[in-house]
């Protein structure tokens, strides 16, 4: 997907086209340099000159939770991205993470498209 091609399609859209692709995009304010996420048509300041650029791919772990069940646990974790946004997320290697621990971002394949995924870096806590 191109610049020209994501100003055709909204941005969910054109969030989830670059997941397919296997590249991890977000969007910025040309004129401010303002990062955001989730896609969206204007930044919480107004801006709408919107560019997708690719993330440094790497955060920290903000918040997260365990669900255990019989059949074992799933974490959500909110990341902050080193760009300043937050997204939702899961750590599919291990069960928890501790509040501030480096991670890095990966995309992982699924039965309803593909999705970001965070891993721990080795050494990484904040």
């Amino acid at each position: 997907m191109t610049q020209n091609d994501a100003s055709q399609a909204g941005p969910q859209a054109t969030y989830e086209a670059f997941l397919e692709q296997g590249r991890f995009m977000i969007q910025r304010a040309k004129s401010t340099g303002e990062y955001v996420f989730f896609p969206r048509i204007s930044t919480p300041t107004g801006a709408t000159d919107l560019e997708w650029v690719a993330p440094a791919g790497t955060g920290t772990v903000y918040a997260i939770t365990v669900n255990r069940s019989r059949s074992g646990s799933t974490n959500v974790a909110l990341i902050e991205l080193d760009e300043g946004v937050r997204m939702m997320s899961t750590l599919p290697e291990v069960e928890t993470a501790p509040i501030g621990a480096r991670v890095a971002a990966r995309i992982e394949e699924a039965e309803t498209g593909n999705r970001v995924v965070f891993d721990l870096v080795e050494g990484g806590a904040a």
